[in-house]
């Protein structure tokens, strides 16, 4: 069996979509956007380039970012907002409709931790999907949020009380043919089975 080989940190192209009616036509500053790209940034040791998109609540919009974001080789798209019960959110439905292959661990991982927080974590729709070799994952609409679910709950000594759903994100990038993504454990350490983690660089 081959094993991984050691080698210098693969780049990632990584989409980031924030979804919002009233962001987009300037009615307030979005920061969905900032908040993914700062939070990546602190987690992953990988050079990163993002592909940033800010769109309005549409269907059909969202779904097209999400095809041109994959298409581009974007090897993980993130999404921000429009995952409530509202008439107008409408990210799940456009993440689903590109689907190739469901992930549904990710989004009832999202609800556990959220509820820690809010009740209201219930009415929370995210997602995720694999589409040809991109994993695509719907995430809250608030900063705070975002980074709660994506590093989890930890003690007040920085342990981990429950994982946040970036810890599985790299291996499942793996499976699916991307980029070997490298965490900076401090923020989020993820997780692999032994015989898929590279040895580490001299």
């Amino acid at each position: 069996m081959n094993t991984p080989q050691a080698t210098s940190l693969d780049a990632v192209k990584i989409g980031i979509v924030s979804v919002s009616d009233r962001a987009s036509s300037g009615v307030y500053e979005d920061k969905g956007l900032p908040a993914l790209k700062e939070w990546l940034a602190r987690a992953l040791k990988n050079s990163v380039q993002f592909e940033a998109r800010l769109i309005p609540d549409e269907q059909a919009a969202i779904s097209a970012a999400l095809i041109e974001l994959v298409d581009a080789g974007c090897a993980l798209v993130l999404t921000t907002g429009g995952t409530g019960p509202a008439p107008r959110d409408v990210t799940p439905e456009a993440t689903l409709a590109v689907a190739h292959k469901l992930m549904p661990g990710f989004g009832e991982q999202m609800r556990q931790i959220s509820l820690h927080f809010v009740p209201t974590a219930i009415l929370s729709r995210q997602c995720a999907v694999v589409r040809d070799r991109s994993l695509i994952i719907n995430l809250p609409g608030q900063p705070k949020s975002i980074q709660e679910t994506l590093e989890g709950l930890k003690s007040a000594t920085g342990e981990s009380i429950v994982p946040g759903i970036f810890a599985a994100v790299p291996y499942c990038v793996d499976l699916i043919g991307g980029p070997y993504l490298e965490t900076n454990n401090e923020v989020c350490k993820a997780f692999r089975p032994k015989s898929a983690v590279r040895p580490a660089r001299p």
